[in-house]
């Protein structure tokens, strides 16, 4: 039966109103209707808060105590989505970091099992390395890493159902690779890589499309020497993830980077790691001891090692640290990502036709309430003792 949900403000087209009601039918937006209009008899529901679109997080390794290497599982991936669906993550890709093809094989045949079975929020797979520059390899085991091969190339288009992103160095991919992959359907972007400002032009001009954790474990911005980072911010054609947590990249830096590239190609990951919805302090990678030190997380010898940021700590950070209006820090959050993986015309904005996929927030921005699907779910605080 149709619903009308009636929140105190909801994001649409851009901007927040107050006057509308979001009528949610079997899971998907049937129409955004004055409330004044609504038929007497339509059940509704009033929302406390603001309603915006669900989070689409293209990175995440881990969470709920749980690691996507560790628990190349159904079961994996359904905890991992249960953590983060607490911050507002309403679709994302489970995302591997370099591992042997063997694990690959197995994460790719849970994704796509787990998106026959409708575990909810699943949209395909994110595979990180192995095919990485090892000069670049930040937290990434150098014993991990190897050339991309055909044996590689068949394991990375295998995916039945869902997006397929692979991060790769594209300095370390034999000619005419990425435009194979680009043709099979894969999401190409760079990251971990050594790449010249040439080499990574030559990349986008064969397809690639992303750029991985911006700024982090990859060529910089130079006076004469570009770099990875100079060919993103200059084509319009590139999407670039960001870890807005204040310990990736510096805030001054990201609002720089903002105002060379369009909010719709700059878009909001985590970089989740099992810590993420967990109490751990700490938890093992790959047989390394990675520790949750005051927000950031690292090995023993302070790399870096993903994060401890969820997607709704993404947006106020966003907001708070880069000045960006709430309205596109959301946008960064849901319509970029769902642009990139090309699913658009499904989610990531609130608008008739889209699937309801949704988040309530309070006035502290933090999650009320989710739905996917159209079926919600409440986030429940538990109170201190």
């Amino acid at each position: 039966m149709a619903t009308a949900l009636i929140p105190s403000r909801v994001l649409v087209d851009g901007a927040f109103r107050s006057d509308l009601a979001v009528i949610v039918d079997r899971g998907r937006i049937a129409a955004l209707v004055p409330v004044a209009e609504l038929p007497a008899a339509m059940p509704r529901e009033a929302l406390e808060g603001t309603l915006v679109p669900g989070f689409i997080d293209t990175q995440v390794n881990g969470g709920g105590g749980v690691l996507f290497n560790d628990a190349p599982t159904v079961d994996g991936i359904a905890a991992i989505g249960a953590a983060h669906r607490r911050f507002g993550t309403t679709g994302f890709l489970p995302t591997l970091i370099s591992d042997d093809l063997s694990v690959i094989r197995e994460a790719v045949a849970a994704v796509d099992t787990a998106i026959q079975q409708g575990v909810p929020g699943v949209l395909g797979i994110h595979i990180e390395g192995p095919f990485l520059n090892v000069d670049r390899k930040g937290i990434h085991l150098p014993e991990k890493i190897r050339p991309l091969d055909e044996e590689g190339l068949a394991v990375l288009t295998s995916l039945s159902r869902g997006r397929t992103l692979v991060t790769l160095a594209p300095e370390r991919a034999p000619a005419g690779m990425i435009a194979r992959l680009v043709e099979a359907g894969v999401i190409v972007s760079a990251g971990h890589t050594n790449a010249t400002y040439e080499e990574a032009s030559a990349a986008i001009d064969a397809g690639l499309t992303g750029v991985t954790h911006l700024f982090n474990a990859m060529t910089q911005l130079g006076s004469r020497r570009p770099g990875v980072v100079g060919a993103a911010l200059e084509r319009d054609e590139v999407t670039c993830g960001i870890i807005v947590d204040g310990h990736h990249v510096s805030p001054a830096t990201l609002r720089l980077a903002l105002r060379c590239k369009s909010p719709a190609r700059m878009m909001l990951v985590t970089d989740a790691m099992p810590s993420v919805g967990s109490d751990a302090g700490e938890f093992l990678l790959q047989g390394r001891r990675i520790f949750v030190r005051d927000g950031a997380v690292t090995d023993a010898a302070g790399t870096l090692a993903g994060s401890n940021l969820d997607m709704v700590g993404a947006v106020r950070n966003t907001a708070a640290m880069l000045g960006v209006p709430l309205e596109i820090a959301v946008a960064m959050a849901s319509a970029t990502p769902a642009g990139f993986l090309g699913v658009g015309s499904e989610t990531g904005r609130i608008a008739a036709g889209l699937r309801a996929d949704l988040v309530l927030l309070d006035e502290a921005l933090d999650v009320s309430a989710t739905w996917i699907g159209g079926v919600r779910e409440d986030v429940r605080v538990t109170q201190p003792a």
